[in-house]
């Protein structure tokens, strides 16, 4: 009997995915969890295995397609069978791969129906039309804006009518690209959000939301941790082949502090109406993608050097840019780090990532004239700046942390000195 494979529960109350690619094609022979498909849920991009052996017989969404917990993704049974005699409902607990490389151009092997990439446009009552006269949407030329197609494309289909020419575009100085689309107030190019991008955009509206963010800037003095860092960058480099950065600094600066005013490394459980005060230290990384904003969290950093902190940050940055970090990666923070300084500005005000309660900006070092008993000095300088939730901690508490952390990172003697 063939065998409806419904989109799984991955966990982390992720409930939507966007199918990212067919790994088979309809018609193709299929092992025990061979993978099927590739998905972009919240967190990452997953491989999902095939619960049992058999021939694909029905492929049901394509790449680009939103898909939710339950969907049916794919038909799976004998060779020759009737998709008509799939078990509707059955869904198999399958185990998810969290670590896999997403390619950025197709594979020219991939059999056709693995390379479709959209639906067409087209309007939820449009679909029902269209389903009503069964016309296939994939071959109906769209009159519609941005070609989207409309119900009376669908009835003309149905008809067998040739669809009518585009209207001829008003005279333009420029020549317009073929996705572009001109408005009463000029061209316009619509590009499709992904899935990440959304993901990002409704956690940044939550948490503005869940939050009363306040921000608290310091300038601490770097000079003496620049020394530090340009001492050890070649010596470590050289004895331990990894790319070493300021950042593990900042990384232990921050575990220290956080020992010393535990309420930044918690949480708030509301319903219990409890303060959650973590024992561990776990370091979320915010990293610059491509693709968007990830956080991937160095577990037990208060356990690590510097060193092992320095390769974990090149590793899990590297791959996050490559989007093959696994679901676990990506869970389990307790604070935020956000490196800012690389891409300029003066300081910045960073959203708290829920449901910690506070976020560390760390920007730009730069040279800077300072007084410094009397006489004025060149000194490398920097903003540190602390996010937080003014619900739980107060004003006077968020100064008292970026002292103490703006003291650690002005002279790394006394950072030394507690590692």
């Amino acid at each position: 009997m063939a065998f409806v494979f419904n989109f799984p529960d991955v966990g982390e109350g992720i409930h939507e995915g966007t199918v990212v690619e067919w790994l088979v094609a309809e018609g193709d022979t299929v092992a025990e969890d061979q993978p099927l498909l590739k998905v972009e849920t919240d967190k990452a991009v997953v491989e999902l295995p095939s619960p049992k052996a058999g021939a694909v017989l029905k492929i049901h969404f394509v790449a680009g397609d939103l898909i939710h917990v339950g969907d049916a993704l794919i038909v799976i049974g004998e060779a020759g069978e009737s998709v008509a005699d799939s078990g509707e409902g059955q869904t198999a607990q399958v185990e998810v791969s969290e670590s896999v490389t997403v390619p950025t151009v197709p594979d020219a092997g991939r059999p056709a129906a693995a390379e479709k990439t959209r639906r067409p446009l087209a309007t939820p009552k449009t679909r029902a039309l269209a389903r009503k006269l069964n016309v296939d949407l994939s071959g109906v030329v769209g009159t519609g804006s941005g070609g989207r197609i409309t119900d009376d494309d669908v009835e003309r289909a149905s008809r067998g009518d040739v669809a009518p020419a585009p209207a001829a575009a008003q005279p333009t100085s420029m020549e317009i690209p073929a996705n572009v689309t001109v408005t009463a107030d000029g061209p316009v190019e619509r590009v499709a959000l992904t899935h990440l991008r959304k993901v990002i955009a409704g956690a940044m509206r939550s948490s503005k939301q869940i939050s009363a963010h306040v921000t608290h800037v310091e300038e601490a003095h770097a000079t003496a941790l620049m020394v530090a860092y340009r001492d050890l960058k070649p010596q470590v480099e050289a004895e331990h082949g990894v790319k070493f950065s300021v950042l593990p600094f900042f990384i232990k600066a921050l575990v220290e502090c956080l020992k010393d005013f535990p309420i930044f490394n918690a949480s708030v459980d509301e319903d219990a109406g409890e303060l959650v005060l973590k024992k561990y230290y776990n370091i979320g990384i915010a990293v610059d993608t491509p693709q968007g904003l990830i956080v991937p969290v160095i577990k037990d950093a208060d356990t690590k050097d510097m060193v092992q902190l320095a390769r974990e940050v090149s590793d899990l940055a590297g791959r996050a840019r490559e989007r093959r970090l696994g679901l676990d990666e990506m869970r389990g923070g307790s604070c935020t780090i956000t490196n800012i300084g690389p891409l300029g500005g003066v300081f910045a005000t960073p959203i708290i990532n829920q449901p910690e309660l506070a976020i560390l900006g760390l920007h730009k070092i730069e040279q800077k004239p300072v007084v410094r008993d009397g006489q004025i000095v060149i000194r490398d300088m920097m903003y540190l700046s602390i996010s937080f939730d003014h619900r739980w901690i107060d004003g006077a508490q968020g100064a008292r942390f970026m002292t103490a952390f703006s003291r650690l990172v002005s002279n790394p003697n006394l950072l030394l000195a507690r590692l």
